[in-house]
């Protein structure tokens, strides 16, 4: 018996070290090629980039993965409760891999073999980690033991926060969340502090299978799964039993938060500060990099630059009639269904799509488009409004077969089916007004003449119908409101305010042809004096003034002040025929808005990191007394500007004087009325094709322009001062309200004398038609009488022809108007 004992032992030996070997020999070869886990301590997940208005408001985020990386401290311990409970109960306690809970799942396994049932795992949060980060997701028994191996190495290197915080931050939850701060936010538009005992079990029931619990498209499975969670808790100790009922009898509450732009009005914007961070850094930085992007954007300026400027653009269109409807549906049976297919204006929310049910000699009976609820499902119920005849009277001029037609009832104008934009109308309820989107567009800019922050940006009538951004990427001619460059010009160069130009017929020979510009009125005034020329923007002062100079002269001044990187020195050019946009204008007025100081037009205050590092400040201004590190009675620190200066000072305050009276006495005298001091400059192009208005404040400057995508004429009398200018001065009227009035800062040695508005001369006491004018230290009003240009007889002044070029530039616009 002992023999035989011996005998069974020693087999039972050799077997067991063959087993061994076994064992260690197929250890070996699934180890051999084990990821590094080492990898796990400079984990960077792609984590959103958000970016913020001045004031901090979120303006939108771009992400791959929508993830915020949240350290392990910053998570309540609610929300780490429900995600031990759901996951690994016993996650502190055990070595990587749960030894209780892995016999378990053996047991069950075994007994289902056959059943065409999926193994049940049994993988804590470090294994699920070393599964995530370093493996695949493939159902095999190789990869679970892997995993193990793994799972006891990394519980070795890291301490058990560090593998909870990578694995909270790692997981996905559906819905494009990843990580539970993007979870929160995208479940329930919270942050992970303010979740509720309810909010947090349900994220934590999500990993196990997002898809399985959908919060609409399952709402019962996910509640089920959401309560076993609560469960878990309580029975963990985590939450008491009354907490537990009360969390358990709550619905599941998501509120899915929308994407894309949040500050209203700013998508223009923050489109722009998209491309600038994608241009700067690349678009990885963008999607996955973390960045935090603080932009110079003021939410309050925007929505009085957004509703100036859609006020301006809708007064022009609806005075040219009604286009039609937006499309014609079928309204038998449910029409709501099909009304709610078609696409509106995200970002004009005042606007409803409404489709017509009935139209008579009254009115229209229209039945508005069905709301989505947060499920995306559409609500059953259908509203119906009215619109009185009185409220769509532009609609009775109507287009017809591209002619415009007088209607004599709504029911000319629109028939049942048709689909069209109406607004509520103010205290009336279920009544509205009918809408249409202008087909004339536009660009504006809002800017801080200092620090050359870019305050607000209107890129169109809505970003929802065009994202071409009008005040940044269209190129247009700026017509007369490029003159003060010229005047500019010649006021840094020997000219005064006083200096006194012809205002009469002129011809320039261009090759075998002739070119006689004209001004806006076809008329011509003699003699006047620089100011004259530019407050009544006279056109054929500017030429000859451009031409006594010399363009090269201009063009250099044009190029200095950024309005252009090449402007070809060819007369028609001192007119704005040179295109040019909305953002370069406002930067190039700046710089005589601040005193002749260069700017830097900027979007971007600051970019931080991941980590909260800088990595782009805009204001580059030094300030040593700034990093005292304590009060010793020394002098208030000074930030030391450095940017260059293009322009004299002098010259900045005069050519400013010079435009406060077009605003006081010239083409923009609507402005007036404002009772602030205002300089600017009306522009028109040949043909009316766009309107332009830039003008500023002493600590604000606003441009913009009004015209077709596709030029063409805005019609006769389509000026600068009758459409551009009462935008700014809607824009400007609101924004300056309830601010102090601030004057414009005459430079220390500048001489004010009063001189005779007409010839330019010192003016005698008592005399009439008197100004006082700004003059430089050495310079003052002519001793005699002299006219700039008075001995040109019909030609260009010197006898030179222009080059084929200029001709070519005469032909494609011509200048500007007035």
């Amino acid at each position: 018996m002992i023999r035989l004992i011996g005998y069974f032992f020693g087999i039972g030996t050799a077997f067991a070290l063959l087993m061994a070997a076994g064992v260690a020999i197929y250890l070996g070869h699934i180890t051999k090629d084990l990821p590094d886990y080492e990898v796990l301590a400079k984990y960077e997940p792609p984590v959103t980039t958000r970016i913020h208005a001045s004031d901090g408001a979120l303006m939108g985020e771009f992400a791959r993965e929508r993830r915020l990386y949240l350290p392990i401290q910053a998570v309540p311990d609610r929300v780490k409760a429900a995600f031990l409970s759901a996951e690994d109960k016993n996650f502190y306690n055990h070595p990587g891999v749960d030894l209780t809970g892995l016999g378990r799942a053996v047991i069950t396994n075994l007994r289902n073999m056959g059943s065409g049932r999926r193994p049940v795992g049994a993988s804590t949060i470090t294994q699920q980690v070393a599964k995530n980060f370093l493996l695949t997701s493939s159902q095999t028994y190789d990869r679970k033991i892997r995993e193990m191996i793994l799972a006891f190495r990394i519980e070795q290197a890291y301490s058990k926060d560090r593998i909870l915080e990578l694995y909270v931050n790692e997981i996905f939850f559906g819905l494009g969340a990843y990580g539970v701060a993007g979870a929160a936010l995208t479940y329930f538009n919270k942050s992970v502090n303010e979740l509720t005992v309810a909010e947090a079990a349900y994220l934590a029931a999500l990993p196990k299978g997002p898809s399985n619990y959908h919060p609409f498209r399952y709402t019962d499975r996910a509640i089920e799964r959401r309560n076993w969670v609560i469960d878990q808790m309580v029975d963990n100790g985590y939450v008491s039993r009354e907490e537990g009922t009360k969390a358990k009898a709550e619905p599941l509450g998501v509120t899915p938060r929308r994407n894309g732009n949040y500050v209203f009005a700013g998508e223009y914007f923050t489109e722009e500060v998209r491309r600038e961070i994608i241009s700067r850094y690349g678009e990885n930085a963008l999607y996955e990099g973390g960045l935090s992007v603080r932009t110079t954007l003021d939410p309050k300026l925007q929505r009085l630059a957004r509703k100036a400027m859609q006020h301006g653009l809708l007064k022009y269109d609806t005075l040219r009639g009604y286009r039609g409807p937006v499309k014609n549906i079928s309204i038998d049976g449910d029409w709501g269904k099909a009304l709610s297919e078609v696409k509106g204006l995200d970002d004009v929310p005042e606007w409803q799509l409404a489709v017509v049910l009935d139209s008579s000699n009254a009115g229209l009976t229209v039945g508005l488009q069905p709301k989505r609820q947060a499920s995306g499902d559409i609500v059953k119920e259908r509203e119906q409004g009215t619109v009185a005849k009185e409220d769509m009277s532009f609609a009775m001029r109507h287009l017809v077969n591209g002619q415009r037609v007088k209607a004599n009832s709504p029911a000319d104008v629109l028939k049942p089916g048709d689909v069209v934009f109406v607004e509520p109308k103010q205290g009336a309820e279920g009544a509205y007004m009918l809408r249409q989107p202008p087909e004339v567009s536009g660009g504006l800019v809002a800017m801080d003449p200092h620090t050359g922050r870019v305050l607000a940006m209107v890129g169109g009538f809505s970003y929802s119908e065009s994202e071409f951004n009008r005040a940044t990427q269209a190129m247009r001619q700026p017509g007369s409101s490029f003159k003060p460059f010229v005047y500019a010009a010649a006021l840094d160069n020997g000219y005064t305010p006083a200096s006194v130009i012809m205002d009469g017929p002129i011809t320039i020979k261009v090759g075998n042809t002739t070119w006689t510009p004209k001004n806006y009125d076809g008329k011509s005034a003699g003699p006047a004096t620089l100011r004259s020329g530019i407050e009544r923007s006279r056109n054929l002062m500017t030429v000859r003034l451009a031409n006594d100079m010399g363009m090269k002269l201009v063009s250099e001044y044009a190029e200095r002040f950024g309005l252009y990187d090449h402007l070809a020195p060819y007369l028609p050019m001192a007119l704005g025929s040179g295109e040019t946009t909305v953002m370069r204008m406002v930067s190039a007025y700046s710089v005589m808005a601040n005193g002749g100081r260069q700017i830097k037009p900027s979007l971007i205050d600051r970019i931080q990191d991941r980590y909260g590092k800088t990595v782009f400040k805009h204001d580059d201004r030094g300030c040593e007394a700034c990093v005292a590190t304590e009060w010793s009675d020394q002098p208030e620190p000074e930030l030391t500007d450095n940017s260059e200066q293009v322009l004299d000072p002098m010259t900045a305050y005069q050519i400013t004087s010079m435009m406060e009276g077009v605003v006081i006495r010239g083409t923009a005298m609507t402005l007036a009325e404002l009772g602030r001091p205002i300089a600017g400059k009306t522009g028109t192009t040949n043909d009316e094709k766009d309107a332009w208005f830039v003008g500023y404040t002493p600590n604000l400057v606003m441009g913009l322009y009004m015209g077709f995508d596709k030029p063409q004429g805005l019609g006769k009398g389509s000026t600068g001062g009758g459409l551009a200018a009462p935008i700014f001065k809607e824009f400007m009227g609101d924004a300056m309200k309830g601010m102090p009035i601030v004057d414009f800062k005459v430079p220390e040695g500048m001489k004010l004398i009063a001189i005779n508005r007409k010839t330019g001369m010192r003016a005698s006491k008592g005399d009439g038609g008197t100004i006082v004018e700004a003059f430089k230290p050495g310079t003052g009003p002519a001793d005699s009488y002299w006219i700039i240009g008075m001995g040109e007889d019909g030609g260009n002044g010197s006898g030179a022809a222009l080059s084929p070029r200029a001709s070519q530039a005469i032909t494609q616009g011509g200048g500007g108007l007035y």
